[in-house]
């Protein structure tokens, strides 16, 4: 597949590029045009055509959210990873107690949305886990996202029921050859299991579920346009949920490795403005895997949320001296610095998802199942 998708991006012409910039609704064949080659001449277009479909569907509006990590605890032996079983650091598993002293901190900085993530370590934090500290953090914030280990139809929909409303997963990378080669025999080697995860989380009743892959495994425009055809399946089976894609750019961490496919801030800036093109009312994260300078520069071009203060090392907000990060983040600014540039441009942080009577329609949902 990703031969093929080669192929096709390397031989778009600039009329291509040109027709799916003057396109109102572009569809794959228009998405490849605009990841390809000859985009990259087109790219201060592209950006412009982003930002005012950016702002005609989102408004000057910037939600920012922040991570909490729980564990650092991990079954798997991706050769990426900071994580990683393989590499040497102090392992970590938070209390329901240390976790929620965690959000506490979080929620005194004036984060509404955040995000529970943790290795895949199902045997130490499990469903059971997630559910107890779902039920303490739900009446704390207006979101309540995870990024965890695959799971099944049925502990989605008993998450969901308990307070968590989105899903996170990644599929770190489409191409079939490079997942295996990256991922050592474990359950994070079924490809297509974590494929269907997603679609397994909108099932289950999630409000959100966010995808991804992680740049810098294989070639960055036929990732994009994987990623765009996942996004179009998911939508056509599940309209009600909504979705996301993040960019996460591989940062250094623990264990060494180096991308297979370096991502220069150009290709993900390109990345992104496609994307956007592609998909006029998706949610695109920009985290703070990325530096500051180019956060700043892409504030208002097609991004709609940030991450901002965030800590990679699960008990970090409360001690960060503590080791055991999952990688070394690029933007060390706080929600509040944050927020002060994104005012600076003219626009507006927004530290909430939806509004009182959205969450008391869901709260009345709970009751009823």
């Amino acid at each position: 597949m990703f031969a093929d998708l080669q192929a096709r991006l390397a031989a778009v012409s600039a009329p291509e590029v040109e027709r799916a910039l003057a396109a109102h609704r572009v569809g794959i064949d228009g998405l490849i045009a605009l990841l390809s080659p000859a985009a990259d001449a087109m790219l201060a277009a592209m950006a412009e055509r982003s930002a005012a479909i950016t702002r005609q569907r989102f408004g000057s509006t910037m939600q920012l959210f922040a991570p909490i990590y729980l564990s650092n605890l991990c079954q798997n032996r991706c050769l990426y990873c900071g994580f990683s079983a393989d590499n040497r650091i102090e392992r970590r598993v938070l209390t329901i107690e240390q976790a929620e002293d965690e959000a506490a901190i979080l929620h005194d900085r004036g984060f509404s949305h955040i995000l529970l993530v943790a290795g895949e370590a199902p045997n130490r934090l499990g469903v059971d886990y997630l559910e107890a500290l779902a039920l303490r953090l739900r009446d704390k914030f207006a979101a309540v996202s995870m990024e965890v280990q695959p799971l099944s139809t049925g502990e989605y929909a008993r998450l969901f029921k308990a307070g968590i409303t989105g899903v996170a997963v990644y599929q770190e990378t489409y191409d079939r050859g490079i997942y295996a080669s990256l991922h050592p025999p474990g359950p994070k080697r079924d490809f297509d299991f974590r494929l269907a995860t997603p679609a397994r989380a909108a099932e289950a009743g999630m409000r959100e579920v966010g995808i991804g892959a992680l740049l810098g495994l294989a070639d960055w425009r036929a990732e994009g346009v994987a990623l765009a055809l996942h996004l179009a399946g998911l939508r056509q089976h599940f309209w009600q949920t909504a979705f996301t894609v993040s960019f996460p750019r591989l940062r250094p961490a623990v264990g060494g490795f180096t991308a297979l496919a370096p991502v220069s801030e150009r290709d993900l800036a390109q990345l992104l403005f496609a994307m956007r093109l592609f998909d006029h009312d998706i949610g695109l994260l920009l985290s703070t895997r990325e530096e500051a300078r180019f956060r700043d520069g892409m504030l208002g071009l097609g991004p709609t949320r940030y991450s901002a203060g965030s800590c990679t090392a699960p008990g970090g907000y409360g001690n960060p001296a503590l080791p055991g990060e999952q990688f070394a983040v690029g933007d060390h600014r706080s929600m509040d610095e944050v927020s002060a540039m994104i005012r600076q441009q003219g626009f507006d942080p927004v530290r909430k998802d939806w509004d009182p009577s959205f969450q008391l329609a869901v709260a009345q949902s709970r009751q009823v199942v």
